[in-house]
């Protein structure tokens, strides 16, 4: 049995093609404060290939930040990401990272929304 599962381990990092990562992200808006209930969407665009022996690997995750703007997503293959956050009374924040290493932490900073433009003014 033990066997078994080494083998269901060493199969399943190769199903990600290899080096696997654990990112955090922590959002923050530009005083420094922790963004709470942010929603954190994070893309794998490009590295090693993630698809082998027919199974399908998630490429894609989403989820948002708790109080402490911490938000964590599962294993992951090394490579680039794309990182979208969106958060009420914020801008939109998109941007791509490389990761390559076994655990990374991204800091985001959060700009406030830009003032409305009318000709009505």
């Amino acid at each position: 049995m033990p066997k078994l599962i080494a083998i269901l381990a060493l199969l399943a990092c190769s199903a990600f093609g290899g080096e696997k990562a654990r990112i955090q992200v922590v959002v923050k808006n530009l005083d420094g404060k922790p963004v709470d209930r942010a929603s954190v969407i994070i893309r794998f665009v490009k590295g090693r290939s993630v698809a082998k022996l027919g199974k399908k690997v998630t490429t894609s995750w989403e989820t948002r930040t708790n109080q402490d703007g911490l938000a964590k997503v599962p294993e992951m293959p090394q490579g680039t990401v794309l990182i979208q956050v969106i958060a009420k009374g914020y801008q939109t924040y998109g941007q791509q990272f490389d990761v390559e290493e076994d655990d990374k932490t991204i800091e985001i900073k959060l700009n406030p929304p830009q003032p409305q433009h009318s000709v009505h003014q």
